[in-house]
């Protein structure tokens, strides 16, 4: 089971490692992405973030087909774009939470600054109502476990997106 789906472009890092590892009680870290996951150099030194976490670094395709062949493991995701949380939701599994963590802006794209942490372009907008959608119209973002969730959505909407 997918306990926490986490958006954020920074993928593992201390706030992941350490807070919301201890936070979720998560068994494992799975880094969601498909050019991530076909980069060496990733594969080998994310896990060197996790601070001895055990991680995985899967494709979409891959990270789907592991959190069915092993519903009583308890997953903690960190998809990197927006669009790969979408496609796990889509897939039907089961994800209790999910949260739009940190998302830096991407040069070369028409990008807004939604929060402090969050950039998001009218692409990413969509794909986040269509994750809101699949959430029962909700979608939350929440920077750390120190930090006060906060609807998404309207944060969307007060950007302008």
């Amino acid at each position: 089971m997918i306990k926490h789906l986490r958006i954020d472009n920074r993928l593992i890092h201390g706030q992941v490692a350490v807070t919301w590892m201890n936070s979720i009680g998560a068994d494992k870290i799975i880094v969601c992405n498909d050019k991530v996951a076909s980069d060496k150099i990733q594969k080998m030194s994310l896990p060197l973030a996790a601070r001895g976490n055990t991680v995985y670094v899967f494709t979409i395709e891959e990270t789907i087909k592991y959190a069915q062949e092993h519903p009583n493991e308890t997953m903690f995701v960190i998809a990197k774009f927006p669009s790969d949380g979408l496609a796990i939701l889509e897939s039907g599994i089961q994800v209790d939470d999910v949260n739009v963590g940190n998302a830096a802006p991407i040069a070369g794209t028409n990008y807004v600054q939604i929060n402090k942490s969050i950039f998001a372009t009218k692409e990413d907008a969509e794909v986040y109502r269509k994750i809101a959608a699949i959430r029962g119209g909700k979608l939350r973002s929440q920077l750390t476990t120190m930090n006060e969730s906060t609807d998404f959505l309207a944060a969307l909407s007060a950007a302008g997106l």
